[in-house]
């Protein structure tokens, strides 16, 4: 027993759900394409769940985030994908592939075939286990990555206010968590190795004040040590931590991020993997020509560095799974994916952006005492990375597009004098009009042709429409 499909989308998160839009819009017809997901909702904006959905008053439910609302987009309800005539598998895990004869298995016996596949399979959660840690699956341990799992994070916090909380994790999940546990009167403490939040993005100026921050909310820190074991009560929920430098912490819930693991094994041994995921070319497609990858999965070629990357964040899994779209379906008219790596967050009343690479010399600008401020990353005298917090829609813009440039750094000090400004003149200069040398810098600055001139413009049209779309969504009531 089986069914055929001409497009099947393998996963059911954030880019199954824009992968779906562009395919409508590219003119399939009904009953072409199929999505399968492990999940029983169709697919939805998943940083919603570390954000509005973990509100005490008015919190973002379903159907209210349901992609593509997150770009601005129509919502794509059950309802929609039955007017578009597109076949829905819920609920159901695929147990092996076959990218030889182009089929699936799902775990109830059924054959699913196709003529194209997007794997769009995303990420699971890294487990306490796989540390050596056993426990976590103790009441009130909580982890967080889909719906079921925000769900019953939800339910633990309303059973546990005015308690106390263990977040173990100092990135993403354990920073967002923290100041929703703060939001519905939960005493928060941070438990992570690294020598302070953020660790893979933030500076130490830049994470102390975050830090500095989340104190002033009751968030406590402890810093360079990793969860050793649980205590439970004798009905087995957790009522205590205890960390390898001997620390002992009470605890009414615990709450882990320590990172995740990108889901390729279906595909191991079958398709070329490189960065932990499955590896793809300008076009998104896998080393099958029937295969392409998208989001968490894929490991992609970033042009604006020359090498592939695998990025974890909604902006490259929504432009990722539109990429991979026009290249199925408008091959000729479609170059190669030309991404700009952009992160942004939200907590409490703040929210930051940020573009390009932290590698290489940093500069800091701005008042870290108040609310606006910000840095650049120069690698090899170029500007490679820009971060803001506290922007307006002109500045981050400005920030996207002066990094898209990549200008030339003569002078890190002259840099940090001109701070914001920078980015501002750089953004303001006609880019067919960008001197080879001098012209708006100011001593020592230098604004040149990018090195990778060639597909600039495209690339700051593009790092334009992300900035203005991420300060929108950063204005938007925070319901998702």
């Amino acid at each position: 027993m089986g069914r055929a499909f001409v497009y099947v989308i393998l996963g059911g998160g954030v880019a199954a759900g824009y992968a779906a839009l562009e395919f409508s819009r590219s003119g399939v017809s009904h009953g072409e394409l199929c999505i399968i997901s492990e999940e029983p909702v169709v697919p939805y904006e998943r940083p919603a769940l570390s954000k509005g959905f973990l509100l005490p008053e008015a919190p973002a439910r379903l159907p209210s985030f349901h992609t593509c609302v997150g770009a601005n987009e129509e919502r794509l309800t059950p309802k929609w994908y039955k007017e578009h005539g597109i076949e829905l598998v819920l609920g159901t895990r695929v147990k092996s592939a076959d990218v030889r004869r182009k089929t699936l298995l799902t775990a109830t016996g059924e054959t699913i075939s196709y003529k194209i596949l997007i794997i769009a399979t995303g990420a699971r959660a890294l487990k306490l286990e796989e540390f050596g840690v056993k426990g976590s699956d103790a009441e009130h341990v909580c982890y967080l990555r889909d719906l079921a799992d925000a769900t019953r994070l939800v339910d633990v916090m309303q059973s546990c206010t005015d308690g106390n909380a263990v977040v173990i994790g100092g990135g993403y999940i354990g920073m967002e968590c923290a100041a929703s546990l703060v939001i519905n009167k939960i005493n928060v403490t941070m438990v992570f190795p690294e020598a302070h939040c953020m660790a893979r993005l933030f500076t130490p100026k830049i994470a102390s004040f975050y830090e500095d921050y989340y104190k002033s909310k009751g968030v406590k820190f402890i810093k360079g040590t990793v969860l050793s074991s649980f205590e439970t009560d004798s009905n087995g929920k957790v009522t205590a931590v205890t960390l390898r430098d001997g620390n002992r912490l009470p605890a009414d819930m615990v709450v882990v991020g320590i990172g995740i693991r990108p889901n390729t094994s279906l595909f191991e041994g079958q398709l070329t993997l490189e960065k932990g995921g499955i590896k793809v070319n300008g076009r998104m497609q896998s080393s099958n020509s029937s295969v392409y990858a998208v989001g968490d999965v894929a490991a992609f070629p970033v042009k604006l560095f020359g090498e592939t990357r695998r990025l974890e964040h909604v902006d490259s899994a929504r432009q990722s799974a539109r990429h991979a779209v026009a290249s199925i379906m408008e091959p000729v008219k479609t170059g190669e994916f030309d991404y700009l790596p952009f992160f942004y967050s939200r907590v409490f009343t703040m929210s930051w952006q940020f573009y390009g690479d932290n590698a290489g010399e940093v500069v800091h600008y701005g008042d870290f005492s108040g609310s606006t401020f910000g840095a650049y990353w120069v690698h090899k005298g170029y500007l490679v990375g820009s971060f803001l917090e506290g922007g307006t829609k002109e500045e981050y813009e400005a920030i996207a597009k002066a990094t898209r440039l990549k200008p030339k750094v003569e002078d890190l000090g002259e840099l940090e004098r001109q701070g914001l400004s920078f980015a501002l003149a750089v953004s303001r200069e006609q880019r067919t009009e960008l001197p080879i040398e001098g012209g708006g810098g100011g001593p020592g600055l230098v604004f040149e042709k990018p090195i990778y001139a060639w597909h600039a413009t495209a690339g700051v049209v593009v790092a334009a429409s992300i900035a203005v779309f991420a300060y929108w969504y950063a204005r938007r009531r925070r319901r998702w």
